[in-house]
Parts: C-alpha cells; structure tokens; sequence
C-alpha cells in the first residue's frame, strides 16, 4: 500500500499568505492617514481597541481564561488621568502613570481570589467587576462628574510637547500599536507564553510539569489590565472627554467581537479585527434602516466562513490548495 504523497508549500507562498490579513489592515490604516478627516478618527479608535484587544487576547488566547471585566481597568486609568490632568494639572505621562499603578493594584487585589474560579464562574466575577466599576464611575460626582463627564482632557503629550493633529495623533497610536503588537508577540514566544499555553490546555496537567497554574494566570491577569489600562488613558487624550457610558458594557461587547473576529489566540488577530469592525458600521451606513441588519449579516457570514478569525484566512486557502492537488 502506498502511501499519498504529502503536500508541503514553498515558504514564499505560505508566509505570502499569512501577510496578507497584515497588508491588508496597514493599508487601510496607511490610506486614512492620507486622507484625513472622519477616517483618520475611525481608525483611531480602532488602534485604541487594538491596545485593549491585545490585552484581553493575553488573557483570553493564551491563557484560555474568560473575562467579562477589563472595561473595569481602562475606566480607572483613564479617569485618573483625566482626573489628574484637569484638576491638577498633571501631565499625561505622569497622570498615565498613576492610572496604570491604580488599575495593576485593583487587578491584582480582585485578581488573586478571582482567579481560583474557573468557567463561567470566573466569567461572572469579572463582570461583577466592570459593574461595580460602571456604578462607581456613575455615583462618585466630586471625581468623575458622572453622566456630565469630564470635558477639557489635554491631548497626548510628551516633554511638553503636545500631538493635536489627527494625524500626528494616528502616527502616536500606530507607533504605539507596533510595541503593543512585539509585547503581545513576544509574550506568546516566551518560555512564560508557553506555560500559559500549558495552563490554557489543561490546569491539572500544567501543575503536573511543574507550572503553578495559579501564578501564571494572575501574571496574565495583570499583563492583560497593563493594557486595557493604557487603551483607557489613550482614549481620554485622543477624545478630550470621559463619561461613564465610554466603559460601559458596549465596550466588553465590541472588544469580544474584534478578538474572535479577528482570530483570539493569533499576534494579528487584535489588529485586524479592530481595524475591520470599526470599519464596518461606515461602510454599511448607506443602508440607512438596515444598518444593523446589514452589519450582523456580515458578522455572521465571517464567523460561518472563517470561524478561527480573519487572520488565519490563509489556513483556508492553503487548505483548499492541498485538498485540491491531492484530489488532482
């Protein structure tokens, strides 16, 4: 009996492919930056995601965990830094770093007897906590204003040096972006990425190598509330106002649907599906009445078609290569 010759690709073809979700999104993003005007601030936004996307990807893709709760950690980074920034006259950097203090030590208070659950028991804690977050946020007027906001936000700057332009401001984010993206990757390819692959496999298998399970999902945790934290701060210096609906429970919901869009567990998947979902409602407002209609429509058709996300689409079509030459 014979055996079926196996189908290799030639290197060129197969690291063509896997490039293309990445061309396509920087050429997106190069092309606003071009333009200017409303699509520059669209794509703002979505690099702002990006930064929180990643953040929940450490947490969700490599670690395997769930949570329901990290609009919790950009909501204090950024209200500190508003906070800090109008009422005392703090620069961004400082005041960012002050954010980012306070939403580590509350993900590390909450985090440490939050994560012995597991399941949808941990997801429902952590969404106790973007909650209580939320309510804070609402209810404390001598600090955050509450529904009324905090207006008068300066913009990012550094060493005195203020980005007002939406362009300079998108050139920040992107650079930005780029770090966030070689952290993320860097994590995964570390020996501490491969254990929270072990952990995301199986707890009880990790702790027989020698893995503190345990340990390793409270340092996702905290890597993960690292960059919520920072998405939360950058947004409150790109718009210039804060109100408690910004962290809401719209912002779990559009975060969920950019990672497995784009591909939970993937270096790119964050990016890209950042970049397509912010885009999307734009190029479905034509439809007018059935805008919504049409935008669920499309996410479902995604989701049948590419169910592992959108930057692992060249799986598909190496796929359907291989099935093809071996049918030939």
């Amino acid at each position: 009996m014979t055996k079926s010759p196996t189908i290799t690709f030639p290197d060129m073809t197969r690291r063509g492919l896997g490039a293309l979700p990445w061309i396509a999104a920087a050429g997106v993003l190069a092309y606003a930056f071009f333009v200017g005007g409303y699509l520059t601030t669209v794509m703002s936004f979505a690099l702002i995601y990006v930064v929180f996307v990643t953040g929940l990807n450490v947490f969700m893709g490599y670690a395997g965990q769930v949570s329901f709760g990290h609009n919790a950690f950009a909501a204090l980074s950024g209200y500190t830094s508003a906070y800090l920034t109008t009422s005392h006259g703090f620069a961004p950097l400082p005041a960012f770093g002050a954010g980012l203090a306070l939403a580590l030590s509350c993900a590390l208070i909450v985090g440490y007897p939050t994560l012995r659950l597991k399941g949808h028991y941990l997801a429902m804690a952590t969404l106790a906590i973007g909650l209580i977050v939320y309510e804070v946020a609402v209810e404390w007027t001598s600090v955050t204003q509450g529904y009324m906001g905090i207006s008068g936000i300066p913009p990012i700057g550094i060493a005195g040096y203020e980005i007002t332009s939406e362009r300079g401001q998108l050139a920040f984010l992107t650079v930005i972006v780029a770090l966030a993206t070689l952290v993320s990757w860097r994590i995964r390819e570390s020996r501490f990425g491969r254990a929270l692959s072990a952990v995301a496999g199986s707890e009880d298998a990790a702790r027989a190598l020698g893995i503190s399970a345990s340990r390793y999902k409270l340092s996702a945790f905290l890597a993960s509330a690292a960059f919520a934290a920072l998405a939360g701060s950058l947004f409150v210096h790109v718009v210039g106002f804060v109100s408690p609906e910004v962290y809401g429970l719209h912002m779990v919901v559009l975060a969920f649907t950019m990672l497995y869009v784009g591909g939970i567990g993937t270096i790119a998947g964050p990016f890209v599906g950042a970049v397509i979902i912010s885009l999307l409602p734009e190029m479905f407002r034509q439809f007018k009445d059935y805008q919504d209609l049409a935008y669920g429509a499309a996410l479902i058709l995604l989701l049948i078609y590419a169910p592992r996300g959108l930057s692992t689409i060249s799986s598909l079509f190496r796929r359907a290569a291989a099935k093809k030459a071996v049918v030939s």
